[in-house]
């Protein structure tokens, strides 16, 4: 029995996807539910599994291909593990039959790899269709450990020299300057699309202020122990900076609404982004909420979101919507930035490294650990006076926590 495999249906804020890396071939066997194909989309790879045990007959869009909503990728043949033996017999030919082109052609995701490693692509011995480099060759060939060029077959070493390209050298040798051209994966081009977005639509303005660490690290090293034994999740940063703001956005609604048109949207609710880095970009999931959430609900979701996001298993709708977002740029030793707004949004806000500095306090200078913070906001939106109380707001909540619990 013959099944369409489908690309999956995309929401409406996603128009199409890309085929980033086919996990198997044709005439392979594959059981129920095991990974096919990853779709590459603009915010997450979204993962096509098998419907049942069987073989894939053929492949309808190759890796790069770009794909819609619900189109066919592959043809599969349910329980007929032998229907699609000749046309795995008939690789080694397809392979052949490409290499007159004298490039070394690699799937999105085994090029990244790759490039990250220092491997050379010559040196990767081809198992996709058309002598194609697929993500488990580069795997494989990292298990390895060998890392000098290999040529997969004798037919694919020469048309190198019948176009006279000369082979990626293993070694570079003293005083050699090498260029990479690497396409944008899209979520890549995604982030920069609107980036761009925001400070060509927005009237974007960036104020800044400083806030005592001090009782915050107090506070977690005296029942960090504790909270982990009774929550199972460690007691960070995040949740109380998240509280915080949270708190902050009720007393100014202007923070917490979005610009549509000529409309301004004032949200009763406070959907907080949280900014996670990962091999791919930068991705956004947002707590939803946040006003009813405790402290050990924000700090395991957050951790949920920072592991699903590193493996690409966000869903789109994790992603979507949001009032307002924090970035912690802080984690990788930045002292002091200016964080660019997430449309629609109208502010976004910057946390950034704990340093101790020298600070009076009355009358004397005394070591704090203090952090910069920084409030980027749509002036159309927002104004001055607003976005600084807003930051005041934060900064009196975090230097006295008991605010958070007495709500003052």
């Amino acid at each position: 029995m013959s099944i369409e495999i489908k690309a999956p249906t995309f929401p409406e804020s996603v128009a199409d996807g890309t085929v980033a890396t086919w996990h198997k071939k044709p005439g392979e066997a594959v059981q129920r539910d095991e990974l096919l194909v990853d779709i590459e989309t603009d915010k997450v790879v979204l993962e096509v599994v098998a419907p049942a045990d069987g073989t894939l007959k053929n492949l309808l869009k190759e890796e790069g291909d770009v794909v819609l909503s619900d189109e066919v990728l592959a043809i599969f043949v349910e329980g007929a593990v032998e229907a699609s033996a000749p046309q795995a017999s008939s690789a080694p030919a397809a392979t052949a039959s490409a290499a007159p082109s004298g490039d070394v052609i690699m799937s999105p995701a085994a090029r990244k790899i790759a490039e990250e490693n220092g491997i050379q692509a010559g040196s990767i011995a081809a198992t996709g269709k058309d002598g194609r480099v697929t993500k488990e060759d580069v795997l494989n060939h990292l298990k390895s450990g060998d890392n000098k060029p290999t040529a997969p077959t004798p037919v694919a070493a020469a048309p190198v020299a019948k176009k006279e390209v000369p082979a990626a050298p293993a070694f570079v040798s003293d005083g050699e300057r090498i260029e990479k051209r690497v396409p944008m994966t899209r979520l890549r081009a995604t982030i920069a699309r609107r980036l761009v977005e925001a400070q060509q639509t927005a009237a974007m303005l960036t104020t800044y202020n400083e806030v005592n660490m001090a009782p915050i690290m107090e506070l977690r090293k005296k029942y960090k122990d504790q909270f982990e034994k009774k929550h199972s999740v460690k007691l960070g940063f995040m949740s109380f900076f998240v509280k915080a703001a949270t708190e902050a956005l009720k007393r100014f609604p202007a923070v917490n609404a979005s610009i549509d048109g000529n409309d301004m949207v004032y949200h009763g609710y406070q959907d907080i982004g949280v900014a996670v880095s990962t091999e791919r970009g930068l991705v956004v999931p947002v707590l939803r909420d946040t006003d009813g959430m405790e402290l050990a609900e924000i700090e395991s979701t957050i951790a949920d979101f920072g592991l699903r996001a590193r493996d690409g298993k966000l869903g789109i709708d994790e992603m979507q919507g949001g009032t307002f977002t924090i970035s912690n740029g802080g984690t990788f030793g930045s002292l002091l930035s200016t964080p660019i707004l997430n449309p629609p949004q109208t502010a976004i806000m910057g946390m950034h490294k704990i340093q101790e500095r020298p600070m009076a306090v009355n009358g004397q200078v005394v070591i704090l650990p203090m952090m910069y913070l920084a409030l980027s906001y749509d002036h159309r939106m927002i104004d001055g006076k607003e976005a600084v109380q807003f930051l005041v707001t934060i900064k009196d909540l975090l230097e006295d926590p008991a605010r958070l619990l007495l709500d003052i």
